[in-house]
């Protein structure tokens, strides 16, 4: 009975990430962009057929849980949800829906294994099983947000020096920063490259192009080589430093970091080397060293 319902229980998970994920992943690649745009108050009303709202949609009741628990919160604790979802790309979803999705995972999960449990009766192993479950289901969205933005914060700092370096040649040959930075977004993958198309975007809307880099900094702040980027650009501009020799010095600087990054992660890997080699490898070498000999001996002294 407990074989089936941990089954059941995993099989249940595994829906309700799924379901996560489709209602946070927002529209796919191919709209991703103009979604991005619209998140921001740029998109214009166009008509078409009127579509019926369904009451029982998991986004709605996800919202209106979302909007009673954020009242709950600091106005610091909601920006920094904020920044969160931002820097792992879910600029349309809200942090109301956040906060909902949490609740809804916090409380169906556990609501479902008592369910389960109730046809062979609650003992001592459901209860466990029940709060475990309500606090993986509190617990994993952030969790898998929280992962989410690492990893693309990271994608993000492996793609600036490549952009430095294009802007660099770019404007040395004589074109403009800002159709500099048009040409690069075409260039750089995403999700940097969807990062330059919205801050150009925001600038095309009125902005001007440093308050669209803030913009920019802003959405992606877990990023030091962005930061630095945005920084250089803006400070460079407001004291009348040339562009090209700001990039040129900034390229500089980021190829040093990314050599003393890559020096750091290869001092690390000896130490991470050394767990699996004293508690898989070594284990596994005596094994099959040492109990053929004492085979061999036990056989000896047995047969003598």
């Amino acid at each position: 009975m407990v074989v089936y319902l941990l089954f059941a229980i995993v099989l249940i998970g595994l829906a309700v990430g799924l379901a996560l994920r489709a209602a946070l992943g927002g529209l796919g690649r191919k709209h991703e962009v103009l979604a991005q745009v619209s998140a921001y108050g740029f998109v214009g009303s166009t008509p078409g057929p009127h579509k019926e709202t369904n009451p029982l949609q998991t986004k709605e009741i996800a919202t209106e849980i979302g909007e009673r628990l954020i009242m709950r919160l600091g106005a610091e604790q909601i920006r920094s949800l904020r920044q969160l979802l931002n820097s792992a790309g879910f600029y349309q979803t809200t942090v109301a829906q956040y906060l909902g999705y949490r609740a809804l995972a916090a409380i169906g999960l556990p609501g479902a294994v008592l369910v389960l449990s109730a046809i062979g009766g609650i003992g001592l192993v459901g209860i466990l099983l029940t709060v475990g479950t309500a606090a993986a289901g509190f617990v994993l969205p952030k969790t898998s947000i929280e992962r989410k933005a690492r990893h693309r914060t990271a994608r993000i700092d492996y793609g600036v020096p490549e952009l430095v370096d294009l802007l660099v040649t770019t404007i040395e040959a004589g074109i403009a920063f800002g159709a500099a930075l048009q040409l690069c977004s075409r260039r750089v993958r995403d999700p940097l490259g969807s990062e330059l198309r919205l801050t150009l975007g925001e600038q095309s809307m009125g902005l001007t192009m440093n308050n669209a880099l803030q913009n920019m900094l802003e959405r992606t702040n877990r990023s030091v080589s962005m930061r630095a980027f945005v920084q250089a650009i803006v400070q460079g501009e407001s004291m009348g430093v040339s562009i090209g020799k700001t990039l040129r010095d900034l390229a500089v600087d980021m190829r040093k970091r990314r050599r003393q990054a890559a020096e750091e992660r290869a001092q690390k890997a000896p130490i991470k080397l050394l767990f699996p080699l004293v508690f898989l490898i070594l284990p596994a070498m005596m094994i099959v060293i040492i109990v053929p000999a004492l085979r061999a001996v036990a056989h000896g002294l047995g047969g003598g």
